[in-house]
């Protein structure tokens, strides 16, 4: 079995578990991480349903003058718009709540990624929900990368992967935040 069919068994798993055993929850802990403390500009995402939630995230991030960068797909990859924290601005594609307005060019400010994932390994390596939109987006944005995911879903089993795979820089549950070496 190829590693693309590996990871799509894997999801599909995965969020069943993710479905059965969901807690809303509060990833604030990354907010004291010096990387967030100095960061100027942050990309985040707007969370949907099950997804470790980025509302209070968002807001911190926007009340501490940070500049704010959420996600709207393109076709087969991903735009950067400022968000000024006005959910009214906020277009729903399918189950994305997406910003409307000019994408951002230069991404090489971006200071910290903030991504989601179903799960992540004691490498760094993650489980997306399986588009490749932030697997292409990691590889072209600079900055500290961190993966937010519920409790029980960072495992020291290592994960299926494939050539274009990026490890991020660190991980958060609600009640903690783990460094990866790299």
């Amino acid at each position: 079995m190829n590693q693309s069919t590996v990871k799509r068994e894997l999801r599909e798993r995965l969020r069943r578990e993710r479905r059965q055993k969901f807690i809303p929850s509060n990833f604030s802990i990354i907010l004291n991480s010096p990387e967030i403390l100095a960061a100027k500009t942050v990309t985040s995402y707007y969370s949907y349903g099950e997804e470790p939630s980025t509302r209070e995230i968002n807001r911190a991030l926007l009340k501490a003058g940070k500049s704010l960068l959420l996600p709207r797909v393109n076709g087969e990859h991903l735009d950067w718009i400022e968000w000024n924290g006005d959910e009214n601005s906020l277009k729903i594609t399918h189950k994305l709540s997406e910003p409307v307005g000019e994408p951002i060019q230069d991404l090489s400010t971006v200071d910290v990624m903030i991504v989601p994932a179903l799960h992540i390994d004691q490498e760094g390596y993650r489980i997306g929900q399986g588009g490749g939109y932030y697997d292409r987006a990691l590889s072209y944005i600079p900055g500290w990368k961190i993966g937010l995911v519920h409790a029980g879903e960072l495992t020291s089993e290592i994960l299926p992967r494939e050539e274009h795979d990026i490890p991020l820089n660190a991980a958060a549950t609600p009640s903690i935040l783990v460094r990866f070496k790299g």
